[in-house]
């Protein structure tokens, strides 16, 4: 932990020297005269984080960095030996500076915070409580994060209902809307919100563009498990001897509850607002002061957490660094072999994927909300959702301005896909996974891949459809 200052520190200096190296013009990456074969890294590497966990999980374990580092060097070797060391290197940097660090960076506060705030005693998991927890949760996922809001209530969350003989459905109605749908509200709700909001959407537009679907979503979702769980809690039986008793509900790591709310949200919400005009170039890069300085008060924030929270209380809260470090290793070859998707799908109808994009092309050459929405969502549910934001972000012209305002609608679509969609299968989203092992290692009994597709289908798919129907079918 603390080298991480000294890493950083060590890799702008060289940016620095870089940036005084590079006098000339940078050459761009034309993505009309790249072909698909350039995108089958990026495919590759999606495959990989989707299939190698189902079918090969202790591999996987060991080596996704292995992989990962495979599927970077396929794409990197061949892109240097036909474009040159410049434009790539221009390409490397531009992406390791405007998206990768800063993206770190602010899942590094997210992650460090919540893993210092642990919730101690027990209450009694009555439909009314449990609808209770799930709705709290759903609202603090936008304000620190999915994987934040998970880790800090699924464990409260199965203590209150590990009396219960039924209760797997609570936690498939966690992973819906607190693990996904909650998070749709800020740039610091979901990752492919933060990428939007590092290509230039503003930090609140988020908020009043997909604040009634998400509404929406959640109320109908909460009204549904309420009248499930009622069901369940009025069978005979139901109620088994409670290993762990009703004992007082206590907060202990507040100072990272004070971090995480208005310290690291006033950062990230300066950076969108301040324009001081100042910044300098990195090989065509434009560094600007506001998100230095934002990305060094983010690791300032990982620091006083880090230092003042007992490791007694982290250990409490089953703190590791280990799925920070996986997150870190995955998305450095997402954002690497991301690079000429990206470029194709800026040439537009002169590109390669010029059929995707007739795809959710209207015939009068609007966009169709609707397929944006149930394209981005389809991919968002079997691959990252991150990765699937910017393809589509890209896809309905990349241009923010454009996009927050005569293409509103595509962009509310694109991102409601995008975050709530990555609830339809364990995979769709990173903190799926954490809360379903969090539960099996609690003797809940959860479906598998499938069987969990079941429930999505059955109580997400038509919820979506409504969805379509009220917001993106104009």
């Amino acid at each position: 932990m603390k080298s991480l200052p000294v890493l950083l520190t060590g890799l702008a200096t060289s940016l620095f020297a870089i940036s005084a190296m590079a006098a000339g013009a940078v050459p761009a990456l034309d993505g009309a005269g790249l072909s698909l074969l350039w995108v089958a890294p990026f495919a590759g590497l999606l495959l990989s984080i989707a299939v190698f966990p189902l079918v090969a999980g202790d591999f996987w374990h060991h080596h996704f960095g292995k992989v990962t580092a495979f599927w970077g060097f396929v794409f990197l070797v061949p892109f240097v030996a036909q474009f040159g060391v410049t434009t790539a290197l221009h390409e490397l940097l531009h992406t390791l500076l405007a998206e990768y660090v800063p993206f770190i960076i602010l899942l590094l506060a997210l992650y460090t915070c919540t893993g210092g705030i642990h919730v101690k005693g027990n209450m009694r998991g009555t439909p009314a409580l449990n609808t209770a927890i799930l709705a709290l949760g759903t609202m603090f996922a936008s304000v620190m994060g999915t994987t934040g809001a998970s880790m800090l209530l699924i464990r409260p969350l199965l203590r209150a209902n590990d009396g219960r003989r039924h209760n797997k459905h609570v936690v498939i109605f966690f992973i819906f809307l607190v693990a996904n749908i909650g998070g749709s509200l800020t740039p610091l709700g979901d990752p492919p919100l933060f990428l939007g909001f590092l290509k230039g959407v503003d930090f609140f537009w988020t908020t009043q563009a997909l604040f009634w679907p998400m509404f929406t979503a959640a109320v109908i979702l909460l009204a549904v498990f309420f009248v499930l769980d009622s069901f369940y809690y009025r069978l005979p039986g139901e109620m088994r001897r409670d290993p762990t008793p009703d004992s007082p509900v206590r907060v202990d790591g507040m100072l990272n509850l004070l971090l995480l709310g208005p310290l690291v949200l006033v950062c990230v919400l300066i950076s969108g607002v301040w324009k001081p005009g100042i910044g300098f170039s990195v090989f065509g890069t434009e560094v600007e002061l506001q998100n230095v300085l934002r990305d060094v008060a983010l690791l300032a924030i990982v620091w006083l957490s880090w230092r003042f929270t007992p490791r007694s209380l982290r250990h409490a809260h089953h703190f590791e660094w280990a799925p920070m470090v996986e997150v870190a290793k995955l998305f450095a070859g997402i954002f690497l072999t991301i690079i000429p998707a990206i470029a194709i799908l800026r040439a537009g109808a002169d590109g390669s994927m010029a059929p995707l994009l007739a795809m959710v092309t209207n015939v009068d050459g609007k966009p169709n909300d609707a397929a944006y929405f149930w394209a981005t969502g389809a991919l968002s549910s079997f691959l990252d959702n991150a990765p699937t934001y910017l393809i589509f972000f890209n896809l309905a012209g990349g241009d923010a301005a454009t996009l927050m305002g005569p293409l509103a609608t595509t962009l509310t679509a694109i991102s409601a896909g995008a975050v709530f969609m990555g609830a339809n299968t364990y995979i769709g989203n990173a903190p799926n996974f954490m809360v379903k092992s969090v539960a099996h290692a609690r003797g809940v009994k959860m479906p598998g891949f499938f069987g969990y597709m079941g429930w999505s289908s059955l109580i997400l798919l038509p919820v979506f459809a409504l969805l379509t129907v009220i917001f993106f079918s104009g």
